[in-house]
């Protein structure tokens, strides 16, 4: 057997691809999960987290929490928050 001919993620049916394409959040329970996703770039995660982050996500009667569409339960705004703070801070210490 060739040496790549073994796949490194795991094969997902067509549903489950689409899905991830259509709900990019789909299957994220907490926004470090996102950080962790070594299959998105660094723009991808911040699309990510900040449609988490946004008013559009926020529950209702619950202001300090957040449903993205896809996810199994709210998040903190505040951790979502430090989630993009962690993810600049990555940007600014990369090497250009």
């Amino acid at each position: 057997m060739l040496a790549n001919a073994e796949p490194s993620v795991p094969v997902q049916g067509l549903g489950a691809v689409l899905d991830k394409l259509l709900r990019p959040a789909v299957g994220f329970r907490h926004p470090r999960e996102v950080l962790k996703d070594p299959l998105l770039d660094t723009s991808e995660k911040r699309a990510i987290l900040s449609s988490w982050a946004s008013d559009a996500s926020a529950v209702e009667d619950h202001p300090t929490l957040r449903w993205l569409w896809g996810t199994e339960a709210p998040a903190p705004f505040s951790e979502i928050l430090d989630a993009l703070a962690r993810l600049d801070r990555w940007e600014e210490a990369r090497p250009r």
